[in-house]
């Protein structure tokens, strides 16, 4: 019997489309079918791979407003940063294209003769992704890694098959080998668990929850595989007394409701200077109240639904009815929604101030200076990004290398850049994806010495 998954809108709860789920036994084919292929990718002159994905990232342009319109269907995300998101993944393989061409490896002076460098492709790569940013994240490990001389076997999230699978199918109308790059809808525990513990497979790239993370983590150390993991966050906002008040406040709505707030980077932690925390408060509730929250194919929307009734609920467990907040207005009948709130009176070591919640909560807490502000800011298992608001350039420079995180801004909340890398401190992750480095974090260094003495 095929077990199949349904895709709920989840704006309306309405039945998309139901996507078979892949066995154990259709992974290991699937396996065989892309180490085949990998073969002759990997034996193709640089100049015709990077042709091929060029040619990729011209039909994923083609093709921008639909993929961006199925992900607004299964993901709930808003039109505006859909497209976004689409367009995300058609600038990643343009730019993974460019360094094909130009992973080198080094010439290394020694006695004797001479020593050279050679980036090898692992073979075949897993890529399980996320369901909050479904298209954009399955891009950043399957364009690096196909780039790199490898096949590509991708797992989307069980509710987020959909832009997955068009990729896959606009992969082979732009001309790229069949069976290079698959897509394995299924459960994480099934397709997910069968990719990680296989043979076959040289290395995982997973973008999820830490728990799972780290799951994956013991698995592949058995097996000696590597891995790279994009885990959790509880980043800080820190407004510092001297900076630019209005522009702080008007900045932070969207660092934390962003994609209503399912990002790991969610500036969720708002850590204000004590000077100026009542001031901040007084401008922050009409901004939270202004964010337009509803339909997500409407421009005009701010904010779209959560994805789903289990992360609703998980969502509500962390705002009690009596807690004092600021909130924010959400559409009421189906659909996954839930206002964006701001905990305004709770202790640093509560839940909503510690753990992930991963929907649009963020809380506020004061501070009394710089060493106070890092102490908070640091005072999480994660440390994945932040931002911090100053004009005094030496503090934002202190306070930056103060902070434990991977991806700071300083008076901005921009964390992700495709020619910049991307990662976490602590458990939020190991590794790093994007940037000028991506394509190597998918090879092999081999070293060969040639002697030239007689």
């Amino acid at each position: 019997m095929t077990v199949e998954h349904h895709v709920l809108n989840p704006a309306t709860e309405e039945l998309v489309r139901s996507v078979p789920a892949t066995t154990p036994a259709e992974v290991d084919a699937a396996v065989g079918r892309a180490a085949a292929a990998q073969r002759k990718w990997a034996a193709a002159a640089p100049a015709d791979r990077a042709r091929l994905l060029r040619r990729f990232a011209v039909v994923v342009d083609d093709h921008v407003e639909e993929l961006a319109r199925l992900e607004v269907l299964e993901a709930g995300h808003t039109i505006g940063n859909a497209r976004w998101e689409a367009g995300n993944a058609r600038d990643l393989l343009d730019y993974a294209a460019g360094g094909v061409e130009r992973l080198n490896g080094r010439q290394i002076p020694v006695p004797g003769g001479l020593d050279i460098t050679v980036l090898e492709p692992l073979g075949v790569v897993g890529v399980i992704a996320p369901w909050n940013f479904p298209l954009p994240i399955a891009a950043w490990g399957t364009a690096p890694a196909l780039a790199a001389g490898n096949a590509v076997l991708l797992k989307p999230a069980e509710t987020t098959p959909l832009t997955a699978l068009r990729l896959a199918e606009l992969a082979l109308v732009a001309g790229l080998p069949e069976h290079l790059f698959q897509v394995l809808p299924g459960a994480g525990d099934v397709a997910g668990n069968a990719l990680v513990e296989h043979p076959g497979v040289a290395k995982i790239v997973f973008t999820g929850s830490t728990r799972v993370g780290k799951q994956i983590m013991a698995k592949c150390a058995d097996r000696v595989k590597r891995v790279t993991l994009e885990l959790g966050g509880k980043s800080p906002n820190i407004v510092f007394a001297d900076s630019d008040l209005d522009a702080a406040v008007a900045a932070t709505p969207m660092s934390f409701l962003d994609n209503s707030g399912q990002d790991c980077c969610a500036r969720t932690r708002i850590l204000v200077q004590r000077s100026v925390y009542d001031r901040f408060l007084d401008l922050l509730a009409p901004a939270i109240e202004a964010v337009v929250v509803g339909d997500p194919a409407d421009e005009k929307t701010q904010m779209g639904p959560l994805i789903s009734g289990t992360q609703l609920d998980r969502v509500r467990s962390y705002v009690p009815d009596d807690v004092k907040a600021i909130r924010g207005t959400a559409p009421e009948g189906p659909g996954f929604w839930f206002p964006p709130t701001v905990l305004t009176d709770i202790p640093p070591d509560a839940p909503a101030a510690r753990e992930e919640v991963f929907g649009p909560v963020a809380v506020v807490l004061p501070f009394e200076d710089e060493e106070d502000a890092v102490r908070l800011a640091n005072a999480t298992e994660y440390g994945l990004s932040g931002s911090i608001w100053t004009r005094d350039v030496g503090r934002a420079l202190r306070v930056s290398r103060a902070v434990q995180a991977g991806n700071l801004s300083v008076n901005s909340h921009s964390s992700v850049r495709y020619w910049t890398p991307f990662g976490g401190y602590k458990q939020s992750g190991l590794g790093r994806e994007l940037g000028p480095d991506a394509l190597a974090a998918f090879t092999e260094t081999k070293n060969v010495f040639i002697s030239t003495e007689a």
